[in-house]
């Protein structure tokens, strides 16, 4: 079996967020990039297959070259091959169109993406990919197990989970739980030398064109002073007429 896993490079939840140029560029200094933490997860699933089923794993990103480092942490967790598309990543429809290229030309049995990012939580790439490649999908997904051709997999739906039985080719959104957090592996020192010496392939772009734009960003409001109250009915008076809860 070989499975492709889709990794998208963002920023650590921890960092610092600014912009730049009126609030309409995202501002990189100072911020520690990671692996998309929905795409980890499917990454350490994919591990499993490797080790249990002997299947082979790639891992692809669209990006520029500041986003191999985000790679080499992938090959040191296990993955045999990395990708790089030679593109910035603009927006869902074209890093589908861009992956849906080299899924079809590596020949992928199963492709395993998150669910969305969480820089920009769009949630599109996975669907889409499917679609374009003509490929099974499953979103949401949190249980995966393949036997031959055969896939069974669980999702999280609205008030619970559904279990569907589904064939390759497949793709998936993964989430939390498709593994849990304690099975996400950290790289060893043998893992990390051993990454040097993986092949990381760049790939030029197809030049899919860009559907949407980033017209401005914003951040939240900041916090108002916090208002220290002595009695009930004081906070009860606050919460009726100034901040209009109750």
């Amino acid at each position: 079996m070989k499975i492709l896993v889709c990794i998208s490079h963002v920023p650590d939840t921890t960092s610092k967020i600014n912009f730049t140029e009126g609030d309409t560029k995202f501002d990189t200094n100072g911020v520690q990039f990671v692996i998309n933490p929905n795409d980890e997860f499917g990454l350490t699933r994919a591990m499993w297959f490797k080790e249990k089923q002997g299947a082979s794993v790639d891992v692809v990103n669209v990006g520029g070259p500041e986003t191999e480092p985000t790679l080499r942490k992938a090959l040191a967790i296990g993955a045999d091959t990395a990708i790089r598309v030679n593109t910035e990543a603009k927006d869902g429809f074209q890093v589908a169109k861009e992956l849906a290229k080299v899924v079809q030309d590596g020949g992928y049995d199963l492709v395993i993406a998150g669910r969305e990012s969480i820089d920009y939580n769009g949630g599109m790439v996975p669907g889409m990919l499917a679609g374009l490649t003509g490929a099974n999908f499953v979103n949401t997904c949190i249980s995966l197990e393949v036997d031959g051709t055969n896939a069974t997999a669980t999702r999280e739906i609205d008030g619970g989970k559904e279990t569907v039985t589904t064939t390759l080719p497949l793709v998936i959104g993964g989430q939390k739980g498709l593994v849990e957090e304690s099975d996400l592996r950290i790289p060893n020192m043998r893992g990390i030398m051993m990454a040097r010496k993986k092949p990381l392939s760049v790939v030029e772009p197809t030049g899919a064109a860009t559907e949407t734009a980033a017209v401005a960003f914003e951040k939240p409001a900041p916090k108002g002073a916090v208002k220290l109250v002595d009695t009930v009915d004081e906070l009860i008076d606050l919460l009726h007429n100034e901040a209009k809860a109750i």
